[in-house]
């Protein structure tokens, strides 16, 4: 008789044994299966020593089995066993690809928090060394992601070691190597940090370390050092800051390299909240409008992103003296890039400036922006204008912009035209009734005729928020006949439009208004000639349906009107047709109408 306990190995060799990459990927995924079935002293014995022999496989199926291997330790025993599962991992950590040895790294990281701190030093300590002192750069590259995790529980003894080794790796002549360091860096910084009475060894251990790394020859490797900077100076006083970091800091904002000066602009408020608000005033905001008057339009683009940020961390004087002439500088910047960076950020400026400042610096830039050329700006602008309407009220808002709005409309951009549309019912909101008829009202008839679908769409969602908005009765004299009017036109597009106004804004109706108008036009398009038509006008009953079933008197308009006209449509000759009306015949009689004699 077979042993059915060793089947499961066998199985997974067997597929892990086969040419198909998909069934070895299945075969990985389902391990936990599998270790729950074999239990925790057969998975440690049997399984993970199999896995560890068996790596030599396609780049997709060792990332799988990389990250499965972060979540084994309840497989092999809990925390007290989790260090078997290393030995696998240690190897994939080695591997060539770049994302098998990341996963690989994270997991290793996983499974070191969970350990002993006898464990780490008997079992992962050694590891680390391995990594750390390999032949090939691919090991050392992983072992800088490992020290972070684990030094905050690792014995004493255990964490000078890591700092010592982690200082050999930051000597490294492999240029990928010291990258590695340079990103493992801050990370543990921070960890040593968290230890109680290790702060001083950021400065005595790990600060020489950074420096070097700040200076190296390489900008890769340079740039990787902004945020072990920001690190650094989270867990130093403002005192140690000036003392140990301002002239690197200094360095890194004029560096040659136009590469690292735009990852420090693309780190600039996350280094000006940490470094304190002195060396923001002396030092970081003269470096800041250097960053937005770079040579390069990338490192401009970066510092653009950061500018509402920044402007929290200083006063409303430097604010206008010193930020605003680079802005209005950015508005008419040659890039596009900049000035799409810029349209997303400026209205940040509007809560710090007041309204009447906001009025005369902001809304001028404003109007330009609007006018750009390139329909990313103009896009950026209009999707945060929310935040100076709350400045300035919707009044003067609109006043100043009404007439870019209304240009903006007619776009030949269709993205700034469906941006237009989703900004209207704010403004309804703000503006009031009389306001919107007279100025917007043709404006937003005029989307439902677009040649761009997903406008008519738009369009047709914009008519339900503004009944909500203003309130059916509004609906029924202003927007509804003109809708209706529509599905008389000889064009079909207008005709489908009318069908979609009609579904989309039937939960905002009453039953009145649905019985009086929109009904008899829903009802005379299910005989129009396009089938495309008529099944949108049963799922449009459907809707109704939904809607008129929560009254008696709907219930009695559903089966006079609706059932006998879904009935009709499901003997209809296209396939589609028939295939709505029935799903709305049922869905229409599940919600409680009687099903008609003629359906019998």
């Amino acid at each position: 008789m077979a042993d059915d306990s060793v089947y499961p190995i066998h199985l997974l060799m067997d597929e892990l044994k086969s040419e198909d990459v998909m069934l070895r990927l299945t075969s990985i995924r389902r391990l936990s299966t599998i270790a729950l079935a074999l239990g925790p002293q057969r998975t440690r014995e049997e399984l993970i020593p199999f896995l560890q022999d068996q790596l030599d496989d396609e780049d997709e199926v060792l990332l799988v089995l990389a990250e499965e291997l972060g979540g084994f330790a309840e497989y092999v025993g809990g925390k007290e066993w989790a260090w078997t599962v290393l030995g696998p991992l240690e190897n994939l950590a080695a591997v060539e690809e770049t994302l098998v040895r990341d996963k690989a790294a994270e997991s290793i990281s996983k499974i070191t928090v969970q350990i002993s701190p006898q464990a780490l030093d008997q079992h992962f300590l050694p590891l680390l060394k391995r990594l750390s002192g390999g032949d090939w750069f691919t090991s050392r590259t992983s072992a800088c992601a490992l020290y972070a995790a684990p030094y905050p529980k690792a014995p004493t003894e255990m964490q000078a070691e890591m700092r010592r080794m982690f200082q050999q790796l930051g000597s490294d002549d492999t240029p990928m190597v010291r990258r590695a360091v340079a990103k493992a860096l801050g990370p543990l910084a921070k960890a040593v940090a968290s230890v109680p009475g290790q702060k001083s060894l950021l400065i005595s251990d790990l600060l020489p370390l950074y420096r070097k790394l700040a200076s190296d020859d390489q900008d890769s490797v340079r740039l990787l050092t902004i945020p072990d900077l920001i690190a650094f100076a989270q867990n130093l006083s403002p005192e140690e800051v000036k003392e140990y970091l301002l002239d690197v800091m200094r360095a890194s904002v004029s560096d040659k390299s136009w590469r690292v000066r735009y990852m420090v602009a693309n780190e600039f408020v996350g280094l000006a909240e940490a470094v304190g608000e002195n060396i923001v005033r002396d030092e970081l905001v003269r470096a800041f409008v250097g960053l937005l008057k770079d040579n390069e339009a990338e490192v401009r683009t970066a510092g653009a992103g950061q500018i509402p940020g920044f402007a929290k961390l200083v006063d409303r004087d430097t604010i206008l003296s010193r930020l605003l002439p680079c802005v209005k500088d950015l508005s008419t910047d040659s890039s596009q890039h900049v000035r799409a960076a810029l349209a997303m950020q400026i209205s940040g400026l509007a809560p710090l400036l007041g309204k009447d400042l906001t009025i005369e610096h902001l809304l001028p830039l404003f109007l330009q922006l609007l006018k750009d050329d390139f329909s990313e700006v103009r896009l950026n602008l209009i999707s945060k204008l929310e935040m100076v309407n709350n400045v300035i009220g919707i009044e003067r808002l609109s006043q100043a912009l009404l007439p870019a709005i209304i240009e903006l409309a007619e776009d030949k951009q269709w993205r700034v035209r469906q941006a237009i549309i989703e900004y209207i019912p704010l403004l309804a909101t703000q503006l009031g009734v009389q306001f919107f008829d007279d100025k917007l009202g043709a404006l937003c008839m005029s989307w439902l005729g677009d040649t761009v679908f997903s406008i008519r769409e738009a369009a047709t969602i914009n008519l339900k928020k503004l009944t909500d908005v203003f309130g059916v009765e509004w609906a029924r004299a202003t927007i509804i006949p003109k809708v209706l009017e529509m599905g008389d036109h000889p064009n079909y597009l207008y005709r489908m439009t009318t069908i979609f106004a009609i579904t989309t804004m039937a939960s905002s109706l009453n039953v009145q208004i649905i019985r009086d108008t929109v009904l008899d036009a829903a009802l005379s398009l299910s005989e129009d000639p396009i089938p495309n038509i008529r099944f949108n006008v049963a799922k449009c009953l459907e809707t109704l349906a939904g809607v008129l079933s929560t009254s008696p008197d709907g219930q009695e308009l559903i089966q006079r009107r609706i059932i006998p006209a879904v009935s009709k449509l499901q003997n209809d000759t296209d396939a589609d047709v028939r295939y709505f009306s029935n799903k709305a015949m049922e869905r229409t009689v599940g919600d409680g109408a009687e099903e008609p004699m003629v359906l019998s």
